[in-house]
Formats: structure tokens, C-alpha cells, sequence
């Protein structure tokens, strides 16, 4: 990833984003601005630097900004906390400067402790993630409520971003296809940040760039995001329009990996949901088991 064109690209859609009365500024004249947003001289105003500092900073060379100033420039373009948190990685990837690209940040291992812990959550589908969004281990209820991407032909890892863009069944799978996409950009985009000499990471966005319109239109906003608790809907083939309350956890440790873990209200339709949902994972592993015993 070519970090000084993400600062570039990072700082000028967030510029954009702010009009001059958001910011406190007094507006001149009638005419029509030439550019959408806040200008340069605007912001340098705003976070009490010089304008040539400024556009400094906006062409990428942001290596020897001091937090100060970066927390200047957040308060500025009025970020929020995934956007802050977003420009501060970008300035350390930037000062750190690798000599060479790594294939990944870390290993992409769950410990044996960590699956039996899944395998505990007996109503409750969950799953864990890396920051690519590969599934690396998922327990019962999970793999069912995700069926339609393990299926016999998908690639292992299960990815959630390859399978949204790529595999047209995905947009009968999440209802709201839509916002669904582009949490998914906005989370890559967070990992490009975080991780940006992860070659496996730079590769599936590569992919995804080339093969699919929606994702380069929503990567190029340079949106992201943090991604802990919400409700997700999903369309699912065998028990129907289901939407679930989610939690996401950091897991503990430098390997990026985060638990989700899927839940409903005792109850509630959609609690009665996810116990028909059990019931057909539980079917369904009797006939794949009677299917391999077999002769």
C-alpha cells in the first residue's frame, strides 16, 4: 500500500465532507465554491498550522507530525473515533517505513483454548475473524447461519468481502445489501490502515478493485469504521428473513483476530428464529453424516 497516497486520498475525501458553516466559518460571497467542502487554507486555519504545512501534510508527508498536530487535524475535520484512530495508523505505517513487504501481520492460528470456547456457545452462531475478514474458525450455529458461504466449492478460508462482491448470492443472503457492503470496504480499509505491509490484504483488495464496480466506488471514499455492537439482518435459505443483535470483540494478543458472536432476545420471534435455525443444523448434520457412511 502506498501510504502517502493514502494520507493524500484520506485527508482530501474527509476535507470534502465538511462545509465551511459545520466548521464555524463565516461564508463570503454568493458564488459557488470550486471545490466541494472545506478549503486547504481552511483547515490549516482550523488546526492552527500554516497552510504551507498543510499541504504538506495533505501530498502524504506526514511522517514528522507530532500528535498534537494530528489530533489538530481530527478536531479540525471533525473525525471520529475509527477516522482518528485511522490517521493516527496511517502517520506510524508512514514513520515506520518497511524495508519489505511481510506476507501478513501474524499468523492466522486459533488456539485449540479459543475453539472450545466456540464450540461452548451452543446458541449463539459466532464466529472468528482476521482483519481480511476470513472466517478461521466458526462453531455450529455459525457455519448454519452462514451457509450459504460454506458451501462445498468455496475457498478456504471463507472470505465475507469476496463472497458480498463476487458470489451473486449474496445479495439475497443480506437483505440490506447495500450498508452491509459497505461496512465491509469501511473495515478493510481500517485493516489497510493498521496492517499496511500485509501483502494477502493488499491482494484481495487488488481482487476486488478489478473484479467488482461497487467495491472500487465504495473503497475509493476512503470511509471507515469501528465495528463492536449493532443488528444485522439476513435472508437466509431454509429459515427465512432473520435480524440478529451482534457483538465484536478484539481478542487479546498482536494476531488482529475478533470474535462475533450473534444473539436475540428470549422471547422474541427472533429468538425462535435461531432455535428453528439449530434445528435445521442439527438435521442437516444427520443427513451429511448418513450420506458419508454410506457405502
Amino acid at each position: 500500500m502506498d501510504t502517502s497516497r493514502e494520507i493524500r486520498e484520506f485527508l482530501a475525501t474527509r476535507r470534502a465532507k465538511i462545509t465551511p458553516e459545520q466548521a464555524g466559518l463565516p461564508a463570503f460571497g454568493n458564488g459557488k465554491r470550486r471545490v466541494p467542502g472545506l478549503r486547504r487554507e481552511e483547515v490549516a486555519l482550523l488546526a492552527g498550522v500554516s497552510i504551507d504545512y498543510y499541504v504538506r501534510l495533505e501530498r502524504g508527508q506526514i511522517a514528522g507530525a507530532s500528535e498534537e498536530v494530528l489530533d489538530a487535524l481530527c478536531r479540525a475535520l471533525q473525525l471520529d473515533d475509527a477516522e482518528r484512530s485511522h490517521l493516527h495508523d496511517l502517520a506510524a505505517a508512514q514513520r515506520q517505513r518497511p524495508a519489505r513487504r511481510t506476507p501478513r501481520r501474524a499468523k492466522d492460528t486459533v488456539p485449540a483454548s479459543l475453539k472450545r470456547v466456540l464450540e461452548s456457545m451452543t446458541g449463539s452462531p459466532a464466529f472468528i475473524r482476521n482483519g481480511r475478514l476470513d472466517i478461521l474458525a466458526v462453531n455450529d450455529l455459525g457455519r448454519a447461519l452462514y451457509a450459504p458461504l460454506f458451501t462445498a466449492t468455496a475457498p478456504t478460508p471463507v472470505n465475507i468481502a469476496r463472497f458480498q462482491f463476487l458470489d451473486p448470492t449474496s445479495r439475497g443472503f443480506f437483505p440490506d445489501w447495500n450498508a452491509s457492503v459497505n461496512t465491509t470496504v469501511s473495515l478493510l480499509r481500517t485493516e489497510a490502515g493498521r496492517a499496511p505491509g500485509d501483502t494477502e490484504l493488499t491482494g484481495l483488495i487488488g481482487e476486488l478493485v478489478t473484479r467488482s464496480d461497487e467495491f472500487r466506488t465504495a473503497w475509493a471514499k476512503h470511509n471507515v469504521r469501528l465495528h463492536h455492537t449493532g443488528r444485522k439482518a439476513f435472508r437466509h435459505p431454509a429459515i427465512g428473513e432473520i435480524t440478529l443483535d451482534f457483538d465484536a470483540m478484539q481478542l487479546p494478543g498482536d494476531a488482529g483476530l475478533t470474535l462475533t458472536a450473534y444473539s436475540a432476545e428470549p422471547g422474541t420471534p427472533e429468538h425462535d428464529a435461531l432455535i428453528l435455525l439449530a434445528s435445521w443444523a442439527a438435521t442437516s448434520s444427520d443427513e451429511a453424516h448418513q450420506d458419508a457412511s454410506r457405502p
